[in-house]
């Protein structure tokens, strides 16, 4: 049975989790007509772009200038994740509970954590989105697409190459890498073209993971059709010391490109648990590239609903710094809050005190109550404050609570939190209690969005590429700045002389510190972040900085996901986690 409804706004919530309902009712609620739908099953369709334009009107569209956007990132995380998608559906939940028409968008989840170590990425408990499952698997072919579309450049390339078309391209100035939405690193260093009747050069390159894509990142950033096509065109393929520039456009692949993108430049509709709508597209990761779901979804959701609860990936440092400096530019969206997930476990992680390593079980020492651990982690809780709040955006700090915490440790953060300048405190648990669980986060982030904006972005894009990764590394991080090579600095000077000069910058190192040292916990200071490699990304409009550490096709655990899962006699997938 559905919620009943007023105007978009749900009154009777009497219902707890349930079965999905089919999806033209949660596109009827949105005022949107089943006609326009392109249905994936019963329970997920595609959204037409032609919603933001106008092109097709929804009855309940409203000035997406009056909506406000509300974020939601992390502080750094253990190697468990902290239940941050959770608590971004919980909240979406808990808002329509409050009497307002809200949406929550998230990406979309890869093969390579669902089998790897995460597990799922849609939520779990009384706070997922559905149908899980499908959404987990294959969804609706997006990244599928992706990797196509990635793919078919790198073959037109090597056929380009060895037929000695033009313009010319050397073999040993390719830069574009193969994808695969999988943790395979045997695939992260390969050697191409052994044929004993050449038919493509012999050459080294690699895979990288799809999410990790330039293709990806275009989808996500693109603000229509022709945009995406354009920035597909713009795709560079060689290096900055080859003699020639070349682009997909000139290997002539852009538009084959942008015919296997037509159907995943859409958004994707589904619902929560508590039939809120839910939008999910893209999916980009926060380590390895941008970490936020579409421009397209998000403006789209603007125009539908009075609240926007967007998640970043992992934390402040990450995510949450990408979508202000990044997706927000592009967007021409300005954050009204900025909610900011903490655990008490991971408050205690970050005091050092603990070994917590991934694959295995939480140490008992970290599950039982230990203010001192707390108050001594709490550093980085700060330091994600901070990072929020000078970006202009007021900040709620949200406790998403387990049954290990203790009343004395949620007293204890909750007094740190407001005294180091959170407009809101809120615990929320909505894992076990639906929105019922979201209502005080929900009611803070209402509050919150009541102060007025002054949002800003943190460097100048006419700034000289050093200076704005020293923006990053200084004003984020807490480092003392980069530290460049030789190698680097040749190639971000090359970059400007092609004229890809003011591009905003983009980040790869790892979640676990706010450094690019995983074992640097806490709030790290008196280091140097090293850039080890740098990308020219200007079909999606950025450029990528690697630090040490960091790879773009990562490897499978000891134990994966994969072990736990399987198939029952009646078909029914079970180990893919969500509601452990």
């Amino acid at each position: 049975m559905l919620c009943c409804t007023n105007g978009g706004r749900v009154t009777n919530w009497t219902i707890k989790a349930s079965e999905p309902v089919p999806i033209h009712q949660i596109a009827s609620e949105l005022g949107i007509d089943e006609a326009i739908l392109h249905c994936y099953g019963r329970y997920a369709a595609k959204l037409p772009t032609e919603l933001i334009t106008g092109a097709v009107s929804s009855e309940n569209s409203i000035s997406a200038s009056k909506a406000k956007y509300v974020g939601v990132t992390a502080i750094n995380p253990t190697p468990f994740g902290e239940g941050k998608t959770v608590v971004a559906i919980g909240l979406a939940m808990g808002l329509c509970r409050r009497q307002r028409r809200a949406i929550v968008t998230l990406r979309e989840p890869s093969l390579a954590p669902v089998f790897g170590i995460k597990g799922g990425g849609a939520g779990g408990g009384r706070s997922r989105v559905l149908p899980s499952d499908d959404i987990n698997l294959h969804f609706t072919g997006d990244l599928h697409a992706v990797a196509a579309a990635n793919n078919l450049l790198a073959a037109m390339l090597d056929n380009h190459c060895q037929r000695n078309l033009e313009p010319p391209v050397s073999a040993e100035s390719i830069t574009w890498r193969r994808v695969v939405d999988m943790s395979d690193k045997g695939l992260a260093q390969i050697e191409t073209g052994r044929n004993h009747v050449a038919m493509a050069p012999r050459r080294e390159t690699g895979f990288d993971l799809t999410a990790a894509s330039e293709v990806m990142s275009i989808l996500a950033l693109a603000t229509d059709l022709q945009d995406l096509r354009r920035r597909l065109g713009r795709i560079v393929v060689t290096s900055p010391s080859a003699k020639e520039v070349v682009t997909a456009d000139q290997i002539g692949a852009a538009g084959a490109m942008a015919v296997l993108l037509r159907q995943a430049i859409m958004p994707n509709l589904v619902q929560t648990s508590e039939h809120t709508p839910a939008i999910v597209h893209a999916g980009p990761f926060a380590n390895i590239s941008h970490g936020n779901s579409s421009v397209i979804a998000d403006r789209m959701a603007m125009h539908l609903a009075d609240y926007v609860v967007t998640e970043s990936g992992f934390g402040s440092d990450l995510g949450a710094e990408k979508l202000f400096n990044l997706k927000c530019r592009v967007a021409g969206i300005q954050p009204a809050a900025e909610v900011l997930v903490c655990t008490i476990r991971s408050l205690k992680y970050h005091s050092g005190r603990f070994d917590v390593r991934p694959g295995r079980p939480l140490p008992d020492s970290l599950l039982r109550e230990d203010l001192d651990a707390l108050q001594a982690g709490i550093q980085n809780l700060y330091a994600h404050m901070d990072n929020v709040r000078q970006f202009g955006i007021p900040v709620v700090v949200a406790v998403n609570q387990f049954p290990s915490d203790s009343e004395a440790e949620l007293k204890l953060v909750e007094t740190l939190a407001l005294s180091a300048g959170a407009r809101r405190f809120a615990r929320i648990d909505s894992f076990g209690k639906g929105s019922e669980g979201a209502l005080e986060l929900s009611d803070a982030v209402i509050d919150a969005c009541q102060e007025p904006g002054h949002f800003q972005h943190l460097y100048s894009l006419e700034s000289c590429y050093e200076e704005k990764l020293n923006a990053i590394a200084r004003r984020v991080y807490g480092a003392d700045g980069v530290a460049l090579t030789g190698e680097v600095r040749c190639l971000l000077e090359g970059f400007e002389r092609q004229g890809h000069g003011g591009l905003p910058v983009c980040i790869a190192k790892t979640q676990y510190s706010l450094s690019h040292d995983p074992k640097k916990l806490g709030r790290p200071t008196g280091f140097n972040v090293p850039v080890r490699d740098v990308r020219l990304s200007a079909g999606a409009g950025f450029v990528l900085a690697m630090t040490e550490g960091i790879s773009l096709m990562p490897g499978l655990p000891r134990d994966p996901a994969a072990r736990r899962i399987d198939i029952d006699a009646a078909g029914k997938i079970v180990g893919m986690g969500g509601d452990e």
